[in-house]
């Protein structure tokens, strides 16, 4: 670590990291049958598959999935924008430093930790780039499984079968999507250790408080619930 790099940084920097991969790791691998939207979701999900399936015209799901693939390209050449900028700003990183430090909200850092605070940009913005072209491509496999579905009638064992296995692929395209945005919320949260350390534990903490409250909180999450309830309702009438 550079020289000037306090213990407070250090411990902004594990928070930051920490509060990241503690949040990702819980809303994409820990909860389940909870009331958050990803949750929701991954029912809506099968029972869309299911419908697809007494459907003989599937015009309107690849279009859907088609919609949801022009994000994932538009993000990942965003993202390819990004970081060519934040890696032509290492060849004037002296003057970037400089213009930096005369504002007077920033901490006044060495040239060293100032890179250092870049670089992590560059590694979020990369880390983003890899989980946008790896949704894309799990698309494309969400893709040739609906081209494979059978046409109706389908019996429903087979229903229940391919709707499951159908709307999982597609829920990893959506979880590697997600880590992708989630990772511009970060780099957001990240920008603030320029400003210092303790707006860098203050923006991780805030983005995580945002994001937890658009998953469980929000009137979308309300929204989706009542759908997905309804759903579960109208399945187990049949």
């Amino acid at each position: 670590m550079p020289p000037d790099a306090t213990t407070l940084d250090i411990i902004a920097f594990v928070w930051f990291v920490g509060s990241w991969v503690g949040f990702t790791v819980i809303q994409d691998h820990l909860l389940s049958g909870r009331n958050m939207v990803n949750q929701h979701l991954k029912i809506v999900r099968r029972y869309w598959i299911d419908r697809m399936l007494e459907r003989e015209n599937r015009i309107m799901d690849s279009q859907l999935v088609g919609h949801t693939m022009h994000s994932c390209t538009f993000f990942a050449s965003t993202n390819m924008l990004v970081l060519a900028g934040l890696i032509g700003s290492f060849g004037a990183a002296e003057r970037a430093q400089e213009l930096v430090s005369n504002l007077s909200f920033t901490v006044k850092t060495s040239h060293q930790l100032f890179e250092i605070k870049m670089l992590l940009m560059v590694v979020i913005f990369t880390f983003g780039f890899f989980k946008f072209t790896w949704a894309l491509r799990q698309y494309n496999y969400c893709c040739a499984l609906i081209g494979s579905a059978p046409m109706p009638p389908v019996r429903p064992e087979d229903r229940k079968v391919i709707a499951e296995t159908i709307g999982e692929a597609l829920t990893l395209a959506i979880t590697a999507l997600n880590g992708g945005m989630r990772s511009y919320y970060f780099a957001l949260a990240a920008l603030a250790w320029i400003i210092g350390p303790i707006p860098l534990i203050a923006a991780s903490s805030g983005v995580i408080l945002v994001l937890t409250r658009r998953q469980a909180f929000s009137a979308t999450e309300k929204v989706i619930r009542i759908q997905t309830d309804w759903l579960k309702k109208s399945d187990s009438t049949k």
